[in-house]
Parts: C-alpha cells; sequence; structure tokens
C-alpha cells in the first residue's frame, strides 16, 4: 500500500507520491509497519536525507539500492527516479527524514559515500554519537515552527511528525542542525588514515603528505619515491586500497583546501588557485565548478564566513 505525503505541497503533476517543491525545508520523523512504501518515478526537485532509527528500510535511486539500518545516514540526490519503504521481512522502519536543499559544502563529506545515481550510504560506525545527532533533529524539527518571536522552542511537541520550515531565519536553524548531523555522521564513519590498520604504512605516508599540503608540486613519481616504491607499484598499491588513484585524492584534497580557504579568507580567487596546487585560475574554475556545482565566486558568496 503505497503512502503519500499528505498534508505537504505536492510538485506539479509528477506520477506517483509527491515530494515537497523546491526551496522548502521539510523535516519528518516516521515510524512505519511494513507495506509502507513511497515511489517518485521522476525524483524529487530536492534533496532527502534519511536517518534510521530503529527497524530497516529499503531505498532505490535509479539503478542503486541500499538497505538501512540503525544509525545509517541515506541521501538522494534530485533529481532521480526514487523510492523507499520497509525493508521486506522487517517488523517496522522508525527514521527521520529531510528534504531541503543541500548546502555545497557538504558534498565533499558526502562524496566518498557516493554509491552511484546520485545515492550517498554514511553506514552507521560504532562510537557514533547517536545522542548527539537525534538531538540535532528534534532541534529542526523544533526550529522549523519558529516565527522569529520570541526564543526557538527548545524541544518539539510530543505528538510533532512533520514540520515546515517556512521563514527564513528557521530554515536556516534547521540547514545548520543538519549540517551537524552530516558531519557526525560522515566523521563518525571516516577513520582518519593514522587510525586505519588494514592500509599498507607506504600509502598512509602518502596520504600524511597530500593532506599536510595540497598544494605542493606531488606527483605519482614524488610521492612513489617518497615511500620507496616505483611509481607504478605505487599507483597500483594505492588505488586498490583507497580505492582512487593518487592524482583523484590530491585533486580532491586540493578542492577541500581550496573550499576552505574560500570559505574563511577574502584571498583573490587566482591566489587561492595558486596555493591550493592548481596551475591556473582558468583550470582552477572549471574543475571546482564541476566538483561543487559552482564556480568558486559564487560558492564564496553562498558559504562564506568571512565577516560572520
Amino acid at each position: 500500500m503505497p503512502v503519500t505525503a499528505d498534508g505537504l505541497p505536492e510538485t506539479a503533476a509528477a506520477p506517483g507520491d509527491p515530494a515537497p517543491p523546491p526551496g522548502l525545508v521539510v523535516i519528518g520523523r516516521f515510524d512505519q509497519r511494513p507495506g509502507y512504501g513511497v515511489n517518485r518515478p521522476r525524483g524529487s526537485g530536492s534533496w532527502l536525507f534519511t536517518w534510521t532509527t530503529g527497524g530497516r528500510g529499503r531505498l532505490r535511486q535509479g539503478g542503486t539500492a541500499t538497505g538501512a539500518g540503525a544509525g545509517d545516514l541515506v541521501v538522494l540526490g534530485p533529481g532521480v527516479r526514487h523510492g523507499y519503504g520497509v525493508e521486506p521481512g522487517a517488523a517496522h522502519w522508525e527514521f527521520w527524514w529531510v528534504h531541503c536543499g543541500a548546502r555545497p559544502s557538504w558534498h565533499p563529506w558526502l562524496q566518498p559515500y557516493g554509491t552511484g545515481d546520485g545515492m550517498y550510504v554514511v553506514p552507521g560506525a560504532s562510537g557514533e554519537p547517536h545522542g548527539r545527532i537525534e538531538a540535532a533533529f528534534r532541534r529542526m524539527l523544533a526550529d522549523a515552527r519558529w516565527t522569529g518571536t520570541g526564543a526557538p522552542p527548545p524541544t518539539p511537541p510530543a505528538d510533532d511528525r512533520v514540520a515546515v520550515a517556512h521563514s527564513t531565519t528557521a530554515r536556516e536553524l534547521a540547514l545548520s542542525a543538519l549540517e551537524e548531523v552530516v558531519l557526525l555522521t560522515a566523521g563518525a564513519a571516516h577513520a582518519p588514515p593514522s587510525e586505519r590498520t588494514d592500509v599498507d604504512p607506504r600509502v598512509l605516508r602518502a596520504q600524511e603528505l597530500i593532506a599536510a599540503d595540497p598544494g605542493a608540486p606531488h606527483t605519482v613519481r614524488s610521492l612513489a619515491e617518497s615511500v620507496s616504491l616505483s611509481p607504478s607499484r605505487f599507483a597500483h598499491l594505492y588505488t586498490r586500497q583507497v580505492g582512487r588513484s593518487p592524482m583523484r585524492a590530491l585533486r580532491e584534497a586540493r578542492l577541500r583546501h581550496a573550499a576552505r580557504l574560500l570559505e574563511s579568507t577574502d584571498l583573490p580567487v587566482e591566489r587561492i588557485a595558486a596555493a591550493s596546487g592548481f596551475a591556473s585560475p582558468f583550470h582552477f574554475n572549471r574543475v571546482f565548478r564541476e566538483h561543487h556545482g559552482l564556480p568558486p565566486g559564487a560558492y564564496r558568496t553562498h558559504c562564506s564566513m568571512v565577516g560572520t
């Protein structure tokens, strides 16, 4: 029995279950029984974040599917057909969900967990701060109700299940709480290289060199020489153990470095490109836009922390 988002504004004329229109921030918490399911053949105009607290869910996006258990954060990007519901055989699925636009600064945190077709699966990790994540969702639900008069409510009403953040302040408060969720889940799931015991020490050393100075003129040859391997042997070992090539890892580190400089300094874009190891501002602009969906100048406008 398909279940729709009753009471929410619908996306115009899309077949299947309705989704909130782009631009809104909608937060909810459900505990659903077998038979619950949502199907959107055209996807949604916004991002969907789900965090499971009990039972099991099943989500699909395009040709990719995943199960979700307690502690798992599953994110579905916009514009791709998707569906989700209680996993077959499970007694129920209890989860928080948020429809919203994703801040560009979240993409580097989610990207390592991409499974294809715009789906990101951040697995629950041992020691994950479940209490703080749960508190962030509850704060989202309460903040979404705030009208801007007086203080925001400390907690949502006990029977509150869905809220729409209408005011600009309420939306920003809700998105800030969701950013905390993204950082906490992705940070807990990603063990720093120094804490991993299954990675070759030579690969760990190369990762440390990249992280220490992503703007340095690293090459496969220079990194290989630093760990006493041939370039071909090093590239093969690194790719096998990390899941991406050394040069792709270097580019991602440079893009993260550049994003942080855009957010926290007023340096000209040309200087940020040079400080982050890019050969030219033109190349930097092209690669940054491909990665973040925005050119550097627009990213700074949306995400700058200078003067705040």
